[in-house]
């Protein structure tokens, strides 16, 4: 079995969790029709491969005010302020997620704000006031439709 391999027990487990993170694990043994000990020794095994990272509970940033979102490419001045960047925006709680991309724009952020004009002020008073930051291009997103995991990839030999 390769170092990244999962079985069809794994793949069961990982799907009724990303279903439903909160099911108890007994519960999860009993529908699975496998013991408890089992459930644990395939979540730590996941765990430790790095394959599941953890359990988390999804906010609806709408209900919590956050009226706005938006996608925020990041044109950085030399490649060589990249960390820099990246450590800066992670001090921005709004911005919830941050990735590399090609192109001119070096980075893509994602942005919550509770309106337009906190975007506005996000945008000028915090991003591109960040050594490195050349400039910006932003897109505002009406809603977001679904979000979703990855479908799970099993080896078939």
């Amino acid at each position: 079995m390769s170092e990244n391999q999962v079985d069809y027990i794994d793949v069961r487990i990982m799907k009724e969790l990303t279903s439903d993170a909160r099911i108890p694990f007994v519960k999860l043994a009993k529908k699975l029709k496998v013991s408890n000990t089992l459930i644990h020794q395939r979540l730590k095994k996941l765990s430790e491969k790095g394959i599941i990272k953890n359990a988390t509970i999804h906010l609806d940033p709408w209900k919590l005010g956050y009226e706005t979102s938006a996608y925020t490419q990041i044109m950085i001045t030399d490649s060589k302020h990249h960390r820099q960047v990246e450590d800066e925006l992670k001090k921005i709680p709004e911005i919830v997620e941050c990735v590399n991309i090609m192109g001119r724009y070096a980075i893509l952020v994602k942005i919550y704000a509770k309106n337009n004009r906190h975007l506005r002020d996000l945008i000028y008073e915090r991003v591109h006031t960040i050594d490195g930051v050349e400039g910006t291009n932003t897109t505002t997103s009406f809603e977001t439709i679904f979000t979703r995991n990855v479908p799970i990839l099993v080896d078939q030999g």
